[in-house]
C-alpha cells in the first residue's frame, strides 16, 4: 500500500491506472476506522480493480461549536487496519493541502439538507459536498462507498454526483453494528459507561417501530411517538430529531408507503449518536 499526501500527486497515479484500463473503488473517510468503514473497504476490493481510501478530518464540515480538534484521529493505527484489508492507495492531505488559499467557490446543497442532521447542523452538508467534490475530482474514481448510517449525507451525495454529472457510480452499503445493536462509530469511544449502556435504546426503538409496522400500522406520527417514548424512559439521552420521511427526497410523508426512512438523533453526555432504518412498502 502507498500513502499518497499529495493532490498531484493522487491525480498522477490515478491517470497512470486509469490509463489500464483499472477500476477504482473509493472511500472517503476522516479516519479513526471501524468496522463500519472496513465494511466499505471489503465492499470497494470485492468489485474494483484498485482502491482508494481517503483520511481527511475537513474542517469545512464542523460547525463554530463541533468537535474538529477533538474528532479521534490514530494515523498509524489506520493505516496498518488499511494495508491489512488491502488498499492500494491510501490519501491522506493535510487541510493545508486540501485548502492551500481561502476557498473562491464552494458548494451551497438546495435539497435534502432542512431536515434531519441538516436542520441542527447548518452548513455541514454544503462542506461535505464542497470536500466530496474536490476528492472526486483527485480521485476520480469508478465507483464510491458510503455507509447508510448517514443515510442523509448518501442522499445528498446522490444529488451531487446527478446534478453535477460526476462519472461516478454511488455504492451505499449496510449499517455496521455492535453486538447489541448500537450503529458502529468514530465517537463511540467517548461515549460514558452509563451512556453507552443506554445507547441500545436507539436500535431497539427502531426495530419496535417497525415490528407495529409490520403489524399494519401506517401512521408515521404513531411511530415517531413510540420511538420517542422508548428513548426518554429507557435513557438520559436529549432528543435532537426523529423523524419519518420518504427516501431519498427525503420529504415529509403522511402515510408509510413506498420507501422511506425512520431516524434520529440523540445527545448523550459528551456524543451525538444517530441511526435509522431506511424501510419499503409496496
Amino acid at each position: 500500500m502507498r500513502v499518497i499526501p499529495a493532490v498531484k500527486e493522487m491525480q498522477a497515479e490515478v491517470l497512470n491506472q486509469k490509463a489500464q484500463g483499472k477500476s477504482i473503488g473509493f472511500v472517503p473517510t476522516m479516519g479513526f476506522l471501524h468496522e463500519g468503514h472496513l465494511s466499505l473497504i471489503k465492499k470497494a476490493r470485492e468489485e474494483n480493480d484498485l482502491v482508494v481510501l481517503s483520511i481527511f478530518v475537513n474542517p469545512l464540515q464542523f460547525g463554530p461549536n463541533e468537535d474538529f480538534a477533538t474528532y479521534p484521529r490514530d494515523f498509524e493505527r489506520d493505516r496498518a487496519l488499511a494495508e491489512s484489508e488491502g488498499v492500494d492507495f491510501l490519501f491522506y492531505p493535510s487541510v493545508e493541502e486540501m485548502y492551500p488559499n481561502p476557498s473562491s467557490v464552494t458548494l451551497v446543497v438546495q435539497k435534502r439538507t432542512d431536515v434531519l442532521c441538516g436542520k441542527s447542523r447548518p452548513g455541514h452538508f454544503d462542506g461535505v459536498a464542497t470536500v466530496l467534490a474536490k476528492l472526486f475530482q483527485i480521485v476520480q474514481p469508478t465507483r464510491a462507498y458510503f455507509g447508510k448510517k448517514d443515510a442523509q449525507q448518501v442522499a445528498v451525495v446522490e444529488g451531487l454526483i446527478t446534478d453535477l454529472n460526476f462519472p461516478v457510480e454511488l455504492v451505499p452499503v449496510d449499517i455496521v453494528r455492535e453486538a447489541d445493536g448500537l450503529a458502529k462509530s468514530s465517537r463511540n469511544v467517548n461515549l460514558l459507561p452509563e451512556d453507552r449502556k443506554q445507547a441500545v435504546v436507539l436500535h431497539k426503538s427502531l426495530q419496535q417501530a417497525k415490528k407495529v409496522m409490520d403489524e399494519g400500522e401506517r401512521n408515521p406520527s404513531t411511530l415517531i411517538s413510540l420511538i420517542k417514548e422508548m428513548i426518554t424512559s429507557e435513557s438520559s439521552g436529549r432528543i435532537d430529531y426523529i423523524e419519518l420521511l420518504s427516501y431519498p427526497q427525503l420529504l415529509p410523508i403522511e402515510r408509510l408507503e413506498g420507501k422511506f426512512i425512520i431516524a434520529l438523533a440523540v445527545h448523550f453526555t459528551n456524543v451525538r449518536l444517530i441511526d435509522n432504518f431506511i424501510l419499503e412498502i409496496n
